[in-house]
């Protein structure tokens, strides 16, 4: 099962964000301004859904 289905974003895009989220305490802007320097545009508002979203499941499978 594909969590990530129908979503415009590929998956390990979705996933690295909300990595950086959690991982280092980074606010939704810096994120977006992290992916910008690599060329993805990604809205804040995209990146903290996304958190809302996959935060949990992404906490479960952290060592």
């Amino acid at each position: 099962m594909n969590t990530y289905k129908r979503h415009r974003f590929p998956s390990d895009i979705i996933s690295y964000a909300v990595w950086l989220y959690y991982r280092f305490n980074l606010s939704h802007r810096d994120i977006e301004d992290l992916l910008a320097d690599r060329g993805i545009i990604v809205t804040r508002e995209s990146i903290r859904l996304w958190c809302i979203k996959f935060g949990a499941l992404h906490a479960r499978f952290e060592v």
